[in-house]
């Protein structure tokens, strides 16, 4: 099967190719610009659920030390970790998500204009691969 194919080439490339996407809307905003570690946030935000964003509660931290805890999405830096919620949630809502997390964005130092930047890539890149499953769709 195709998916599995694709599985096995793995999450490293699929990084690598949005990362490469992303970056190609750079040219939108030249005055613009995220790192190419910010860029690397961003891809591997898309895969990332809405979950990762909300604080562990009890019973998980519970189930973690008892079964291990397998997935720690949250970075340690404080102003990536900014980039990668405001990029979780544009990878899933697009340009609609609470102003409150646009304020929290802004206040780890980002821009307005990084931010646009940021969203329109992540829609440009959607955009081709909704493009893309038309394509192998019909054929």
């Amino acid at each position: 099967m195709a998916y599995l194919a694709f599985q096995e080439i793995g999450a490293a490339r699929l990084a690598t190719d949005t990362a490469t996407a992303l970056q190609g809307a750079a040219a939108i905003r030249p005055d613009a610009r995220l790192s190419a570690l910010e860029w690397q946030v961003v891809a591997l935000a898309r895969r990332d659920r809405i979950s990762s964003l909300r604080a562990p509660t009890r019973l998980t931290r519970a189930l973690g030390s008892i079964f291990g805890d397998t997935r720690k999405p949250r970075l340690a830096d404080p102003s990536l970790e900014a980039l990668r919620r405001m990029a979780v949630l544009s990878w899933h809502h697009g340009y609609s998500v609470p102003p409150h997390e646009v304020r929290a964005f802004l206040a780890a130092g980002y821009s307005p204009d990084q931010y646009e930047l940021m969203v329109d890539s992540i829609a440009t890149a959607l955009a081709g691969d909704r493009r893309a499953a038309r394509v192998a769709a019909t054929g």
